[in-house]
């Protein structure tokens, strides 16, 4: 594997980000456009919104090319926690140590702010995810059936508590 740098936004990342979720959740889980738009416009309002106070963007480049990506919105971070989000990999870098170094740089930033709680939405299949998130000590705290990507899953909200 050639080497892998962790960036910030680049340009291209909010169309690479979206079609790196619309690829995998398309094939994996059926999800359309519904899923792809909605990746696409949250991301892009995010980053216009991004305050570095706050809020970060980490990009995972190889060859000049995005092939992983996780965020902190820290706009609530205050009342409800930091939230985790746009957290994927290209199969290019998947087992590999690159998710562990993302989440590890999102955790470490919401500790160097001083936030009290992380938490993330996923849903119940997603195991690889799921023990990574386990790993660094997020606790499954929330599980409903909803559709917020566009198809009926169990959701799931996991906390990471960091005071």
């Amino acid at each position: 594997m050639s080497e892998f740098a962790i960036a910030g936004y680049v340009p291209g990342a909010i169309g690479r980000v979206t079609e790196l979720h619309a690829a995998y959740y398309g094939a994996a889980w059926d999800f359309g456009l519904y899923f792809e738009a909605k990746v696409a416009t949250e991301l892009s309002q995010f980053l216009q919104r991004l305050d570095p106070a706050r809020d970060r963007f980490w990009t995972a480049v190889r060859d000049g090319r995005v092939e992983g990506s996780i965020a902190v919105d820290g706009a609530r971070a205050q009342t409800e926690g930091a939230h985790l989000r746009w957290f994927i990999l290209s199969d290019a870098l998947r087992a590999q140590g690159v998710g562990n170094r993302l989440l590890r740089e999102a955790v470490g930033f919401c500790k160097q702010r001083g936030y009290a709680s992380v938490f993330l939405w996923t849903f119940r299949g997603l195991e690889p995810a799921r023990h990574l998130y386990e790993k660094f000590g997020f606790r499954l705290v929330e599980q409903i059936e909803g559709g917020q990507w566009g198809k009926r899953v169990l959701e799931q909200r996991y906390v990471l508590d960091l005071d």
